[in-house]
């Protein structure tokens, strides 16, 4: 069965770069990583960190989330105008209305706060994260189809 991630990020790309990095060192050949930036410059990061393929903008977004078994990314993606406005109020209700999983990094930013979240490094958060999403993908692994 084949599985597909979906990693959505904005501004520099460098938070989708680095999760999909560690994402190939855990994954088999029956996933694909699907990379979704606001900017071209975010989804070049991520191709080069090893996504397998790669779209840009808010259109390309709002399309293509949905095909994603899993959706990757910082809180941001689900709150529209975070990022500094890369994240318009179509994509976040795009990424939430979207059938996958959601596996989100808890990014503090300037305009919301999430209480009683602990502070961690980020690397410590995307470790988090895989951990999360290999918990999830076996249990989905193993529950047979409807």
């Amino acid at each position: 069965m084949r599985t597909t991630v979906v990693v959505v990020d904005g501004m520099g790309g460098g938070i989708g770069g680095q999760l999909i990095g560690k994402l190939k060192e855990s994954i088999d050949s029956d996933t694909e990583i699907i990379a979704l930036g606001t900017n071209a410059v975010a989804t070049e990061r991520m191709v080069k960190a090893g996504a397998h393929r790669g779209a840009t903008g808010e259109n390309a977004i709002r399309v293509s989330v949905s095909s994603g078994d899993f959706i990757l990314g910082p809180i941001g993606i689900v709150i529209g105008n975070s990022m500094m406005g890369e994240i318009t109020r179509g994509i976040a209700a795009a990424v939430l209305a979207a059938p996958g999983e959601r596996i989100l990094l808890p990014m503090q930013q300037d305009h919301f706060f999430i209480a009683g979240l602990e502070q961690l490094p980020l690397v410590k958060m995307i470790d988090r994260v895989l951990e999360i999403f290999r918990e999830r993908i076996k249990a989905k692994k193993l529950t047979p189809p409807a």
